[in-house]
């Protein structure tokens, strides 16, 4: 056989076959194997370089999920027909690669590790996030990068009320549950979930439901790593000498006690600078050279200042109790002309969202290895440089940001109405105005008070806190609302948001190996009750419901469902019915494959006239029923009035008025409105209509009591409709008789 090394390891996953094939793709790669899910195909490898990078101070590990639209039959849609910067999907997919495998790398090591997973086929029932997630363990285990996995991941969804591991694509569509459970041996090491308000306990069970699978895979994989895995290598370790940290500690611990000391961030980094500037006064001549090293010191003493208070004093850095949360509050309308705005304070963190209501036609389109092609719901997240204090030029959003503004999305999306409850585009755009902690979380309180402000109805409020960890050995305690320092010190940020009902979303992300079941249940436990307490204490105060009218900004909707074989004649010959009722309503009409049709303008009164001309093209008149219309043509024995594009009649000279007429141009003039009444419709499909009908019985004129001779119009009674949709079923601009 050509490839000698060629091997084959399969196993089972929720009933269906995975495969995992080395020594025959990418062979000059560290780690590569080629992982069959189902018909879920993508190869994954793992390399490292062989010296380490100078100069820094992290473990420089690149993640990239690489989604080929080949592999769903797709061209790209781009200009230049190839796959262009990652997707936002993409992005989203090497973060939940990244967070379980990173922990795994020693602290210490400098060489940079590139990860890369290139889906290449997609079976829409087997996820390839979970395939990437095993493929990439794989890799890496059996390479010989140093790392202390491997680990397994697997999605618990909740079908009818039953868990379900690995759901397929149709369970997917109806599952209340998208949870993502990456796992050692023995520890839970990532969580990613959305829901539809699950409790507690439900959630606590899948999660362990999915670790028990991923223990299975674990051992999968440490039998493949057995029979090829390479032989580990050594590295040079990046670790500060001991003596030279013990020097530090010595000689700064004091003063980085009373620097951190303290609630407020931007009195923290004033009392840190001169104890930066006084170690390397006095250190710098003993260790030339070594000035990067003495900040690793500095870091390290910081770390362990914080987590002995912690763990052996239960003190904050900040004096709050381990469980409180820090000064709250909330606001809205801080903005004159958005459509709605929404502010949430949680000790100086600070984050503003504002919303914006658009057609349908501003829903998203997105161009991805998935079924899902476009989006009405979306929520972006900024966070600028002043809001941590620092100066650096404005650039696109990052992995963090776009990690972010999804959190925030997932957790919102299980109250969002759906487009026949509120037919519109709903953009959320949160903007970070002061970070110190859990800034996500306080995008999805902001992006709650603003929505309610904005009138959207969503179907309950929703709020997000964090929680935090720190552990040494078996010991462990949590703290919730964590802030910078203690996020960036600690082991954990467990984030979790929901409305008094249930949870929506959760994400984790650990610096150690994994999590127990006991430290998961105390997690969810006090993070319900903070997020119960934010919502009753502080934000339904502000705002108890979704108010019931759109701001005067924002375009007014109305939905009409027609026969989808007449969309023709609403659209017209190159779209000139539609641009004709958009000019003269004032109006944006967009128009579904199904027959549905939205119609938006900033007065209800344009929207609710546009409605009617499209419900009077899209159905044949009916005898006896009322429409207002425009005079076109003046005869000697009659009017011709256009009834709706298209649709003309005419009205003869005997039912021009109450009154005897001698000549038409006595009583109307081309261009006139007026409201007629259908008489009759002929065997030909002519309309004869009636002026003087629709005076006689909508204003209940008579001969006897007119005294004018000039037209007579009948005012306008614009049928009663919910401007966020739907409309009555008259075809005509008022109630029939």
């Amino acid at each position: 056989m050509f490839f000698k090394d060629f091997k084959t390891f399969e196993t089972t996953i929720a009933g269906r076959p995975f495969k995992a094939e080395l020594g025959k793709m990418a062979q000059l790669a560290g780690g590569a194997c080629l992982v069959r899910y189902g018909e879920t195909e993508i190869l994954c490898t793992a390399t490292m370089s062989d010296k380490p990078r100078e100069g820094v101070d992290f473990f420089p590990l690149s993640v990239d999920f690489e989604e080929k639209l080949y592999s769903v039959g797709k061209i790209p849609g781009s200009f230049q027909r190839r796959e262009g910067r990652a997707s936002e999907k993409a992005q989203l997919a090497s973060r939940v690669i990244d967070r379980p495998i990173r922990p795994l790398f020693p602290k210490d090591m400098r060489n940079d590790v590139s990860v890369v997973a290139t889906v290449m086929s997609v079976d829409p029932d087997c996820a390839p996030e979970i395939t990437a997630m095993l493929g990439v363990s794989i890799a890496i285990s059996v390479s010989e990068i140093p790392w202390d996995g491997p680990i397994a991941g697997v999605q618990v969804g909740l079908v009818d009320g039953e868990l379900v591991v690995n759901p397929d694509e149709k369970q997917r569509e109806t599952s209340d549950l998208q949870l993502t459970v990456a796992s050692t041996g023995d520890l839970v090491a990532m969580i990613e979930a959305g829901a539809n308000e699950v409790d507690n306990e439900t959630m606590f069970n899948a999660i362990m439901l999915a670790h028990e699978e991923n223990t299975k895979l674990v051992a999968f994989i440490e039998s493949i790593k057995a029979e090829v895995g390479k032989e580990k290598i050594d590295f040079p370790s990046n670790d500060p000498d001991p003596d030279m940290y013990e020097a530090v500690k010595a000689f700064a611990i004091e003063s980085v006690r009373f620097a951190l000391d303290t609630d407020d961030k931007r009195i923290r980094d004033e009392r840190l600078r001169p104890v930066y500037d006084s170690v390397h006064e006095k250190f710098d001549p003993v260790y030339p050279d070594m000035g990067f090293k003495l900040e690793e010191c500095l870091y390290k003493l910081q770390k362990y200042v914080v987590r002995r208070w912690l763990l052996d004093d239960g003190k904050r850095v900040d004096g709050r109790g381990i469980d409180d949360i820090r000064p709250l509050n909330s606001e809205i309308d801080l903005l004159s002309r958005v459509h709605g705005s929404g502010m949430f304070t949680r000790g100086q963190t600070q984050v503003l969202t504002v919303t914006t209501l658009g057609t349908m036609s501003d829903a998203q389109m997105l161009d991805g290895i998935d079924s899902e092609d476009s989006k009405r719901y979306m929520h972006h997240y900024n966070f600028p440089s002043y809001s941590v204090g620092e100066t650096r030029p404005p650039r696109g959003p990052g992995r963090r940001e776009i990690g972010h503004g999804a959190l925030a999305e997932r957790a919102l999306l299980p109250v969002i109405p759906s487009v026949e409850e509120f037919p519109y585009s709903i953009r959320l755009v949160s903007e970070v105005l002061s970070s110190n902690g859990s800034t996500s979380q306080g995008a999805i309180c902001g992006s709650t008070l603003s929505l309610m402000a904005a009138g959207v109805p969503i179907k309950a409020p929703v709020a997000g806190i964090s929680c935090g960890l720190i552990t040494e050995g078996d010991r462990f305690m949590t703290m919730v609302d964590i802030q910078g320092v203690e996020d960036f010190h600690g082991d954990m940020d467990f984030k979790v948001a929901g409305t008094h009902k249930g949870i929506t979303a959760i994400q984790m992300d650990l610096k150690v190996r994994g999590l127990t079941p006991a430290i998961i249940r105390e997690a969810l436990d006090k993070t319900l009750k903070a997020r119960i307490f934010i919502l009753d204490e502080v934000m339904l105060p502000v705002i108890s419901e979704p108010r019931k009218e759109l701001s005067k900004y924002a375009p007014k909707m109305l939905t009409i469902k027609i026969n989808p074989e007449k969309i023709g004649d609403v659209i017209g010959k190159q779209g000139k019915v539609i641009q004709k009722i958009c000019a003269e309503c004032n109006c944006k009409i967009d128009v579904e494959e199904d027959g549905t049709v939205f119609i938006s303008a900033l007065d209800i009164d344009d929207a609710t006239r546009a409605y009617t001309i499209i419900e009077t093209i899209a159905n044949d008149p009916e005898i006896g029923a009322f429409y207002k219309g425009v005079v076109t043509r003046l005869m000697d024995f009659g009017a011709f009035v256009e009834i709706a594009p298209g649709k003309e009649g005419l009205v003869h000279i005997s039912r021009l008025d109450i009154r005897r007429v001698d000549s038409v141009e006595s009583v109307v003039s081309v261009g006139d409105e007026v409201v007629v009444k259908v008489q009759e419709i002929d065997d030909q499909g002519r309309l004869n209509l009636s002026r003087r009908d629709a005076l006689i019985e909508l204003d209940g004129l008579t001969p006897e009591n007119e005294i004018s001779d000039a037209p007579r119009r009948a005012p306008r009674r614009d049928n009663d409709r919910d401007r966020r949709g739907g409309g009555g079923g008259n075809r005509n601009f008022n109630n029939r008789r």
